[in-house]
């Protein structure tokens, strides 16, 4: 007897206490303590709104779309902090004016995960926006929080006081230290940005033997290119995107095939691939 369907059923169960329990109205909570105390509500003293709820939200399938919308809307309103470019993990910081929840209050208001941008979340806010299509929107929030932004220019520069070539933990929101990056040469930040980068801005996903498209960078740009190793085998591949009426299409060679997948194959050959992706379909 398989235990798929009782899963299944009890996933079902989770994901709809989820959307009776969790939606606060406009975004969804962060947790409960163990005194019933909400973290992540409009009620909230500290911690109203937290990223990794609402960006979870997408990536987990869990909420409806209308809601993963609106929680989505909601983080883009009250925690991407534009004048200071960065996105906040949570707001307003805990301070000692609520429920106390653990180390993250030792940071002061404003650094690390206490109310700075964590870059781990600051990264899954924009894979959730890649994964609703918002792709004008994951342009505008990666080239803010990428670290060459940082120091695009000497005064921005004065401000950031570290590397803008490598990674930053985080970025300060604190009001003595606004838009200070902090820990650089974070491995655990650079491995998210590639995972961003490859799978959701430029949309290139392994699934087995098939490569898997799907883009989100801007509709306005020509094409991107990149190289694919495949065992043996090295794919070329040129990706366009468009809209209107017609499924997407790839070329492979000779071979031409509608559909957003190709099969690859571990020939020892190169490989030259054209696909255009559909943002509609």
């Amino acid at each position: 007897m398989s235990i798929l369907p009782f899963y299944a059923k009890n996933m079902l169960k989770h994901f709809k206490n989820l959307e009776n329990e969790a939606w606060d109205g406009e975004w969804f909570k962060r947790a409960w303590m163990d005194d019933g105390a909400e973290l992540g509500s409009s009620k909230s003293p500290e911690c109203r709104i937290d990223a990794i709820a609402q960006s979870w939200s997408v990536l987990s399938g869990a909420a409806s779309a209308e809601r993963q919308t609106q929680a989505m809307d909601s983080l883009d309103k009250h925690l991407v902090r534009r004048d200071l470019q960065l996105l906040q993990l949570l707001d307003p910081p805990f301070d000692d004016n609520g429920p106390n929840p653990g180390y993250i209050r030792g940071y002061v208001p404003g650094v690390r995960e206490n109310g700075g941008q964590y870059s781990h979340a600051a990264i899954w806010a924009l894979i959730a926006f890649a994964k609703l299509g918002q792709r004008e929107k994951v342009y505008e929030l990666f080239s803010m929080i990428q670290p060459v932004s940082h120091g695009s220019d000497p005064e921005r520069l004065k401000v950031y006081k570290v590397e803008p070539y490598v990674m930053a933990a985080d970025v300060y929101a604190n009001e003595s230290h606004k838009g200070r990056g902090g820990w650089t040469w974070y491995t655990g930040s650079a491995g998210w940005m590639y995972q961003f980068i490859i799978h959701a801005f430029l949309g290139i996903n392994q699934e087995m033997d098939m490569l898997v498209f799907k883009p989100c960078f801007p509709l306005d740009w020509p094409k991107i290119t990149a190289e694919y190793k495949y065992r043996s085998s090295t794919y070329h591949l040129t990706i366009f995107q468009f809209e209107g009426d017609e499924p997407s299409w790839w070329k492979m060679d000779n071979d031409r095939g509608q559909g957003n997948s190709i099969k690859m194959t571990d020939d020892g050959l190169e490989h030259k691939v054209e696909l255009h992706f559909n943002i509609n379909k």
